[in-house]
């Protein structure tokens, strides 16, 4: 197990656990940010490692942006501040490695964009989401909300500032599952045991196909996923899934 700042690490069975850890909410300060992106970099390079779980300590998946660190209007300062959020959030979406968000309770502001910039949602019963800029006269997260959410609900989420708890975002189709608090991260982690079986370079080739399709035609968004396959049709994985298919069992496959 290894230790930061700002969460805590945990790999076990090729599965990562990412506990955010900045008692009391969890709130996102710059060394949050940075220690994110840095976890998330390496985990997205580890070959003992083919799926991420990421929730909070406490009762807090994310509380937001720790505003104490909001930036000032000198020069320049706002310009880096955006460029540090926005590699919090891109480091998520660009990870190579499917990531779980098993979100434990409040998810407000940027923690909410976190946990819209996984791959998949789990939510407790207790845990919600919110997007309060427009009660702090902040703007962002939209695009973001918009990826999960019906036009009508995201736009009910951000003009409001209501909280949607699990069991709306489960009717919703924004998460995947509710379940009760104590059985939450068990059913990320399961998700993501069931994601460490599979092939890891298909599995990265599906999450590459999500990225790069995402506002794209189907023709073309098919295209490059008939490429992607291509592409895997050399591959040791591939000949081991043969092998298996072909013997009847279940295949094992190289990281």
């Amino acid at each position: 197990m290894s230790h930061y700042d700002s969460l805590t690490l945990n790999v076990a069975e090729y599965v990562a656990t990412i506990t955010i850890n900045r008692p009391p909410v969890n709130a996102q300060n710059n060394r949050f940010r940075e220690e994110l992106v840095s976890v998330i970099d390496e985990l997205g390079d580890r070959t003992d490692v083919r799926a991420i779980v990421l929730t909070g300590e406490g009762k807090a998946f994310s509380a937001g942006a720790d505003l104490s660190e909001r930036p000032t209007q000198d020069p320049g300062h706002y310009t880096a501040h955006n460029r540090r959020v926005r590699a919090s959030f891109d480091c998520l979406l660009e990870c190579p490695k499917p990531i779980i968000a098993a979100v434990n309770g409040a998810a407000i502001g940027a923690g909410c964009v976190t946990a819209l910039c996984c791959d998949i949602l789990v939510v407790a019963e207790k845990g919600f989401l919110q997007m309060t800029e427009v009660m702090v006269c902040l703007a962002g997260g939209v695009a973001h909300v918009r990826r999960h959410f019906g036009e009508s609900d995201a736009r009910l989420l951000i003009f409001t500032a209501r909280r949607f708890y699990g069991a709306d975002l489960y009717r919703m189709n924004v998460a995947s599952a509710c379940t009760t608090p104590e059985e939450l991260l068990n059913t990320a982690q399961g998700i993501a045991a069931d994601i460490a079986k599979a092939s890891p370079s298909a599995v990265r080739a599906a999450k590459k196909s999500f990225q790069v399709t995402e506002g794209v035609s189907i023709y073309d968004g098919y295209r490059f996923e008939q490429g992607q396959t291509k592409a895997l049709s050399t591959s040791e994985d591939t000949a081991e899934a043969m092998a298996a298919f072909r013997r009847k069992r279940s295949p094992v496959f190289k990281s």
